[in-house]
């Protein structure tokens, strides 16, 4: 028997000190091993995690689209480099929206450079409003004003810049490495076409085994190729967008359609969006006070837009639209799988000689037309929300408000009233020549 003095006393109860200085007992051990996550939940677990991932993403950005990209800077103006955070924009104007009611209703406010603070800490700031400012000019009630139109020269260069940015990332590179090889095979392809080399037609410019022909052949496969890298690289984004508006259009699940507007937020927005208050962006979503209105929020809610810079949402976008997207997108990667039976299952000597050149066209002719309709709608978009402007064009409008200089608030800075007025006149003066044709006894065809 044990001593007194070699007796261990038993822990108090609550003593932690004691049980975390205790080592681990047989028990503990395996007590341990029963809590610890197996390696099957652990792959089941970073499976639901990319399988989440994938749903929420939007496919990769294509050739076409970062071309677009570029491409809208050079018309809205926007500078690449030395523009103000578009978190803090987005903080800021929301910040002003919450005291100004929503609307279109412009006011004559816009900071002036005395005014002015420093980049991090940019807010639009009202200043009095001048008497021969006309009404087209004004900013909006927080502030906001669409940056002013630069010359082409200044557009070039933003562009220039833009550019380079996107090129010096490794996606960048690629995506222009990958337009770059389109163009040079495609433009190759068009002049052996147009039979721009005479010295291939050999023994005639028809012949099977000219090397006309032959290279004819080795342009086809590699712009196939190409082809097939946005056709089928992008197909599983386009059936998962296919999939969740067939869950909308046949199943009647709300959701659906809710997911396809976090993915394509850029452009697409959702019936009544346009009636949830300005403020409301992906930092404040799950705060806002009216919980009932979640079929105007995308799924999940932090996919909502960006809270608008001019204090205004842009009004719904058509349901036909987005089926025209999806669907044309799936169609591009089903005519791929149909070019490339021809050009894979068939040799030259028996494909039919329409087949390259129908099932090219038509893939290229979907997909063109889809990116033009999200190009226009996103713009439409950016027409009523807003875009991020620079300090430079900040400082520029304030310094030619003060001397006179008014800009036209809207994108492009276009005067909208004057080329209404333009078109009403041109309209009225053609209905006034057919009339006097008719009258004259001229059949006039208004096709």
């Amino acid at each position: 028997m044990a001593t007194p003095n070699n007796t261990e006393p038993f822990p108090a109860v609550g003593d932690e000190t004691s049980e975390a200085t205790r080592g681990p007992s047989h028990e503990d051990g395996r007590s341990t091993a029963a809590t610890r996550p197996t390696a099957s939940s652990s792959i089941s677990s970073r499976i639901r995690r990319l399988s989440v991932t994938f749903e929420e993403s939007g496919p990769p950005e294509g050739f076409m689209a970062a071309t677009g990209g570029i491409a809208s800077s050079m018309i809205t103006g926007r500078p690449a480099r030395g523009s103000i955070s578009s978190s803090i924009e987005r903080r800021d104007s929301a910040n002003q929206a919450q005291d100004a009611s929503p609307g279109p209703i412009r006011t004559n406010t816009i900071h002036s450079v005395a005014e002015e603070q420093e980049p991090q800490h940019m807010s639009f700031k009202p200043s009095a409003a001048k008497l021969n400012e006309p009404s087209a000019t004004a900013a909006f009630p927080n502030g906001y004003h669409f940056p002013p139109k630069h010359s082409f020269w200044q557009s070039t260069k933003d562009a220039s810049i833009t550019f380079w940015n996107y090129f010096i990332t490794p996606v960048g590179f690629l995506v222009t490495l990958y337009g770059l090889n389109v163009v040079a095979w495609g433009g190759m392809l068009f002049l052996l076409l147009c039979n721009a080399s005479p010295a291939m037609c050999r023994p005639n410019c028809n012949d099977i085994n000219s090397p006309r022909r032959i290279w004819i052949e080795i342009d086809s496969q590699i712009l196939n190729a190409l082809f097939c890298v946005t056709g089928f690289g992008l197909a599983p984004w386009r059936f998962r967008d296919l999939y969740f508006l067939m869950k909308y259009r046949l199943g009647g699940q709300e959701v659906g359609l809710r997911r396809l507007a976090g993915i394509h937020r850029g452009w697409f927005r959702l019936q009544g969006s346009s009636d949830l208050e300005p403020s409301i962006g992906p930092d404040n979503v799950a705060n806002r006070p009216n919980k009932g209105d979640s079929d105007s929020v995308p799924y999940p809610e932090d996919k909502i837009p960006d809270a608008p810079l001019t204090g205004v949402r842009a009004r719904a976008t058509a349901l036909w639209k987005l089926d025209f997207v999806i669907w044309f997108m799936v169609g591009n990667t089903l005519l791929q799988c149909v070019l490339c039976g021809f050009m894979w299952g068939m040799n030259r000597y028996d494909r039919p000689s329409w087949s390259t050149g129908l099932f090219v066209a038509l893939g290229c002719i979907v997909a063109i037309i889809a990116g033009l309709v999200m190009f226009f709608e996103g713009k439409a978009v950016k027409g009523v929300e807003g875009v991020p402007i620079s300090q430079a064009d900040m400082d520029l409008l304030a310094r030619d408000r003060e001397r006179g200089i008014y800009h036209y608030n809207n994108m492009g800075d276009k005067d909208e009233e004057k080329s209404r007025k333009e078109k009403k006149k041109g309209t009225k003066t053609r209905h006034g020549e057919e009339e006097r044709l008719k009258e004259a006894g001229v059949v006039v065809n208004n096709t």
